[in-house]
This record gives C-alpha cells, structure tokens and sequence, in this order.
C-alpha cells in the first residue's frame, strides 16, 4: 500500500517537474492577463500551425461580454455574503462526504482484510464517475446531471440505511452496504 499510495505524489511531482514548459491557457492569457499576442501564441503552440481566429474572436466577444466583472480572489469570495448559502451547502456535501465512509464502514462490522480493498473500490468509484461524467455532461446538461445525482444518492441513502439496520441479521448485507457507498460515491460525482 505504501508503494501504491506514493504513486500519486510520484505523478504530481513529475507534473510539477513538466508544468513549466507547457503554455499558459490561452483563455486566461487573453481574459485575465489581456496579453492578445501570448494568446495567439499558445494556441499554435498548444494546437499547432493554423488559423485560430474564430476561437480568438469567440474569446474576444467573451472578454466584452465579462468587462465589468470584477475577478475575485478566495478571500473576496469568502468575505460576499451572497455567496453564503452556496459555500455552506458546498461545505456540508463534502463534509458529509468525508464522515459518511468511516461510520459506514465501521457499522458495517467489515474485516480488517477487507478494509484495503474497499479503500481500493472507494478510489475506483471516483474514477468511474469522473469518466462517466465527462462524457455525458455536453449531452445532458449540468441541471439534469445535479438533479438526478441528488434523487440518486437520496433513494441510496435509503437503501444503504436499510442495509445497515439489516446487517445484524444477514451477514451478505455487510457487502450491500458497501456497494452501496460505491455508488453513492458514483451517483455524488455524477451530479454534485
């Protein structure tokens, strides 16, 4: 597990060692830098040779478009009491995220051989839902996609809570209830 864990900090760190010869997004050069020739060329560098001056004039008209916006930095962000109900339910769900998976699994009563494997399944439902979200949020629309991962993970809840008041008497529900997690966790990174 050691090796396995360190994979992801071997990843980051040749990320880190890379991320200086790659080009600035071309968006942000032009949106928030307002550098028009950085821009031009990070596209050619990013895409190769060719006329990209459609997705300049998109980005332009995008530009205009967010003129009088003011960019905020985290700190602004938290001092804007308009934005208090949002960060508070963003809190809670990660919150709630993150304690759910410990009491679960220690109501479950599962084996410690098993808890490595279901650490394994957790970080495998995370990538599912990241790949199965990106291909289909052009198709459905980010409102569908909320709406239907919250009555999601609302009917699992349900179910996952059944399974547990079960788990005294049916041993088999123990594994329910984790693969119920497992697509809580899907159903989480599907919609919210």
């Amino acid at each position: 597990w050691n090796v396995l864990l360190s994979f992801s900090g071997l990843v980051a760190l040749i990320q880190l060692l890379f991320l200086p010869f790659f080009p600035e997004s071309p968006p942000y050069l032009l949106l928030h830098k307002g550098d028009k020739a950085g821009c031009l060329k990070a596209m050619k560098q990013l895409w190769g040779e060719g006329n990209y001056h459609t997705e300049f004039d998109d980005l332009m008209k995008e530009k205009a478009i967010t003129k009088g916006t003011k960019i905020m930095n985290v700190l602004e962000v938290l001092r804007d009491p308009s934005v208090y109900p949002q960060l508070c339910t963003m809190l809670l769900l990660i919150l709630s995220l993150q304690l759910c998976g410990l009491k679960i699994f220690q109501t479950a009563n599962l084996q410690d051989s098993t808890i490595p494997y279901v650490s394994l399944g957790v970080s495998i439902s995370e990538l599912i839902s990241v790949i199965f979200c990106s291909s289909i949020i052009d198709r459905f629309g980010r409102r569908i996609l909320l709406c239907g991962g919250y009555v999601l993970m609302a009917l699992i809840l349900v179910l996952l809570e059944t399974s547990l008041l079960l788990s005294d008497q049916f041993l088999w529900m123990r594994y329910c209830s984790v693969i119920l997690i497992f697509l809580f966790i899907i159903a989480y990174g599907i919609g919210p």
